[in-house]
């Protein structure tokens, strides 16, 4: 997927305009559209601001790395969990494994 997708797609789940998102980053409408229209790529700057309006990666807005589907959010909980005493990790992955389980079972259920 291409940066202007992206950019675009962000916006619409956030349900933001280009305008919102020009007064958001601190890069011009005009911009905006041009990168969405592929009519130009962002520099690094302008992808930086852009990146932090979306609270997501460079990584994530170029489509690229293995954190192309986290925003930071979730990458931030992801290393706060790697810190955790062994333990404590272990607790919290079963419980989340078990409301996984849980959710896809109903999901299952609620479409038969």
């Amino acid at each position: 997927m291409n940066i202007g997708k992206i950019i675009a797609g962000l916006r619409g789940t956030k349900g933001w305009s280009q305008s919102d998102l020009a007064s958001k980053s601190g890069v011009s409408r005009v911009m905006i559209g041009k990168y969405e229209r592929e009519e130009a790529v962002p520099s690094i700057e302008a992808a930086k601001k852009i990146a932090e309006a979306f609270e997501v990666s460079l990584d994530y807005l170029a489509g690229e790395g293995i954190n192309d589907q986290f925003d930071k959010k979730t990458i931030q909980r992801m290393r706060d969990i790697e810190d955790l005493n062994p333990a404590i990790k272990e607790k919290l992955f079963f419980l989340i494994d078990t409301i996984l389980r849980d959710t896809k079972t109903q999901k299952t259920y609620a479409h038969t």
